[in-house]
């Protein structure tokens, strides 16, 4: 039992009514489910032309979910300043056209009388097949665009090819590969990340292969990215793909399963079983196996 004064009593009231009114007064309605809310996120970030009227009806129709347009709004990320609705970035222009570009570059490598070779390569970013590779020791403009002519002059539905400013992709080079009815798209000023997939393919094939082997000479170099490039193209996982491969085989080889002679019968006694009687039938049986044994030689003499 507590004795306390009247005046604490109704203290203790009033603090406890507003505590009670607090709750009761919460501001706006109850926040809708996570689940939604990074629904309405990655919808918005997927489809910078939508606005909240649009994903609004996208989740009325396709999924049964009525959400205000007000409410959707309030959780839609915000576009920084100086952005409009309809602007896209660099990642964005890639994504969207993955299936109609094409990406090339040079890279160093050094033989072992240390001579210096360039490799040119060439990469599809849909699929992340190495379309075409080539070592030379002088790479100029003609040689390029001769090596750029075996891969568009082929077809396959490209629009678009990405390269670097470097002094050997010229100007009349880049004429003849629109005539082509191919866009040639030019990275900025030192920005390798806007050909990113062009670069990690040459560190792929430096860290797989180039850095364990030390080339001879021009062809020994050549002969050794034939055969990367076919294990590349047919064999190399790319987490990209889902995992897969570039070039998938029409049919998987199935292993067959190994029947063993040292597995056990369903109906064999198991040692685990009667161990006791086990090991004593096993110890009988290899003392009177040499019994028996001994006993015919001793016979014989």
């Amino acid at each position: 039992m507590i004795v306390v004064r009247p005046g604490t009593i109704v203290r203790w009231h009033r603090a406890g009514w507003r505590l009670f009114w607090r709750y009761k007064s919460r501001p706006g309605r109850p926040r809708i489910p996570l689940e939604l809310r990074q629904l309405i996120r990655r919808i918005a970030s997927e489809n910078p032309l939508w606005g909240e009227e649009r994903i609004a009806n996208e989740l009325l129709v396709k999924l049964g979910i009525r959400v205000s347009p007000r409410t959707i709004r309030k959780y839609m990320p915000v576009r920084p300043p100086g952005h409009p609705r309809g602007d896209q970035r660099w990642s964005t222009f890639l994504r969207n056209h993955a299936t109609a570009i094409l990406a090339c570059d040079f890279f160093v490598a050094v033989t072992a009388t240390f001579r210096m070779l360039y490799v040119f390569v060439v990469i599809e970013h849909s699929t992340r097949r190495l379309a075409h590779v080539n070592v030379t020791t002088n790479p100029n403009a003609d040689w390029t665009l001769q090596q750029l002519r075996e891969v568009v002059g082929n077809g396959g539905g490209h629009r678009y090819l990405i390269h670097d400013r470097d002094r050997i992709f010229a100007r009349r080079l880049d004429d003849s590969i629109r005539a082509l009815g191919v866009e040639v798209l030019r990275s900025p000023v030192a920005s390798p990340k806007a050909n990113a997939i062009c670069e990690r393919v040459i560190g792929t094939a430096r860290r797989e292969c180039l850095d364990w082997l030390i080339p001879v000479s021009e062809a020994h170099l050549r002969s050794i990215l034939k055969w990367w490039v076919t294990h590349y193209n047919g064999g190399r996982p790319h987490s990209a793909l889902g995992p897969g491969v570039p070039d998938p085989p029409e049919k998987h080889e199935v292993i067959p399963k190994l029947e063993t002679r040292h597995r056990l019968a369903a109906d064999a006694p198991r040692p685990c079983e009667n161990s006791a009687r086990w090991l004593a039938s096993r110890i009988r049986g290899c003392f009177g196996t040499s019994e028996r044994v001994i006993g015919q030689h001793s016979g014989t003499e």
